[in-house]
């Protein structure tokens, strides 16, 4: 069936799941019942697909972006009436418009090289609506980036943001024999539950601040933030004196809590500089 209908496509991160022991992990952890609504980006071949709509959710929205995958998937169309299929680019408008009833969960085998983007795409749309757990195969390298904690090298914006709204963790890797083809890398299972800070990813305030920290690693909080925002330069290093940050501090040092104070106070500084603005 493979050789006759498709040929792995990997430079758009087809990296087919063939490890049923793995599949039976990822549903177990996924725990699927009758009232979830799951949002899987990838369908590729219907592996996982199959095995969600064999647990009974509530609807099942399926994006895939290669439409020679089609033959694999017509039949679960067919079979399942709770399955929504999409055609396209995830990141550029393949999702519809809007869901209903909104996905609560998202399990998926995401292409890797789209991870972040990704990630911070359905953030944005659908954590505000109802989205509160994601279970996510990607590389491990980019689950260890998400998971990393204070003064950890690892440590980037994407991850403060989802550590700000909930926990991730990393539940097992996954060895390259596991797929077909196999990758080139070792990949994880990651978990992310959100539990609140829901508005955090549609802030502008926020994704100014995050970014400009990260902007440049070897140099100190104060230095990136002052350098990008020279118009409130001494307000934010008032706003870090008085949150007993130490000068040299770096971005990747700061605690979950210190971030949220940060951009409390951040958030202020930015209102007031715009409210100057003619």
């Amino acid at each position: 069936m493979a050789e006759i209908y498709h040929r792995a496509n990997t430079k758009i991160g087809q990296n087919f799941l063939i490890d049923q022991n793995i599949l039976k992990d990822i549903l177990r952890h996924a725990s699927i019942g009758p009232d979830d609504t799951i949002l899987e980006v990838g369908a590729g071949k219907g592996v996982l697909t199959k095995g969600i709509l064999e647990n009974g959710p509530k609807t099942l929205y399926a994006l895939e972006i290669d439409r020679s995958l089609e033959p694999y998937l017509a039949s679960l169309s067919e079979r399942y009436e709770n399955l929504r299929l999409f055609w396209g680019d995830a990141l550029r408008g393949g999702f519809p418009g809007s869901f209903d009833p909104v996905p609560n969960k998202m399990v998926a085998n995401i292409p890797y090289h789209i991870t972040t983007p990704l990630i911070w795409k359905v953030l944005e749309s659908l954590a505000g609506y109802g989205l509160n757990y994601l279970l996510l195969m990607v590389q491990k390298e980019a689950a260890v980036r998400i998971c990393a904690p204070a003064r950890c090298k690892d440590r980037y914006p994407l991850g403060v943001t989802i550590l700000s709204m909930g926990e991730a963790q990393i539940l097992r890797l996954v060895p390259p024999e596991a797929f077909r083809p196999s990758p080139s890398v070792t990949s994880a299972l990651l978990e992310i539950r959100i539990t609140g800070n829901y508005a955090l990813p549609n802030s502008p305030s926020w994704r100014s601040l995050i970014r400009s920290g990260f902007s440049q690693r070897r140099k100190t909080l104060a230095n990136n933030l002052t350098r990008n925002f020279p118009e409130i330069r001494e307000g934010i290093l008032q706003l870090l004196g008085s949150l007993g940050l130490p000068p040299l501090v770096r971005a990747e040092e700061l605690e979950i809590g210190q971030w949220k104070d940060l951009h409390k106070g951040f958030d202020t500084l930015d209102k007031t500089k715009k409210g100057r603005q003619p």
